[in-house]
């Protein structure tokens, strides 16, 4: 793992307890550093500060994202505002984590961000790995939305649609379950693995960069938000 933070304290406070939960952590002080030691050693997941002096977190996850890394990207943020979330979703970021943070919710979402990318328990090197999954079928469709699974592609009518990897898993899970209204829970337990409860704005502000995405002038909205229960899919 990669921790980039210049907050000296906070850094020194989370690689202790990340090397305590039992992830090997190699810290920096800034994006610079962090660059030069991804190219150096690809870490599992990155662990990014957004504010931090010269390169900051967004640009380290630009340049990564622009070279072709798909390598979990956790950010750190002392910015509230959705339009400061969605810019680190658009640097190319995989979830973010609200300064001041509970060191429970990072390792949460960090196990989150690593069982969609190792068959392997995290900091157990004895877990049993996962079971073989079915073979996927080639394409999914529903409400003018055709995804290839296995490809990790997706398209709005002829449009493809460019889209991060949490974002994609989010489409895919409405577009299998079309019609059906989908609660908080159950989309942060199938996507995230966790229930960050009702406080959090994190599947929010997926849905809202998300629609952005699949939305045309003129053409029907197809996630609809269903108030006080959670989102479904359709073609109104």
């Amino acid at each position: 793992m990669l921790l980039a933070e210049d907050d000296r304290a906070i850094r020194n406070a989370l690689e202790r307890a990340l090397t305590l939960e039992g992830y090997q952590v190699m810290a920096v002080a800034d994006g610079v550093e962090a660059l030069a030691q991804a190219h150096r050693n690809r870490p599992d997941v990155l662990v990014l500060d957004v504010m931090m002096p010269g390169i900051d977190g967004l640009q380290v996850c630009r340049v990564l994202r622009a070279e072709g890394n798909r390598t979990p990207i956790l950010m750190l943020t002392a910015l509230v505002e959705t339009a400061d979330r969605i810019a680190g979703l658009d640097a190319g970021a995989d979830d973010y984590v609200v300064k001041p943070f509970d060191v429970e919710e990072v390792f949460a979402r960090l196990r989150a961000l690593l069982r969609r990318t190792s068959p392997v328990g995290v900091g157990s090197a004895t877990a049993p790995a996962e079971a073989p999954r079915p073979v996927l079928e080639r394409f999914i469709e529903a409400a003018g939305i055709r995804m290839d699974p296995q490809a990790r592609r997706a398209w709005r009518g002829a449009r493809e649609l460019e889209l991060t990897r949490t974002e994609f898993e989010l489409l895919e899970l409405l577009v299998r379950n079309t019609g059906i209204v989908l609660d908080h829970s159950t989309i942060y337990d199938r996507i995230w693995g966790y229930d960050f409860g009702p406080g959090s704005k994190n599947l929010a502000v997926y849905v809202g960069y998300l629609r952005r995405k699949l939305d045309e002038p003129g053409a029907a909205q197809l996630i609809h938000t269903v108030r006080g229960v959670g989102y479904v899919l359709r073609e109104d």
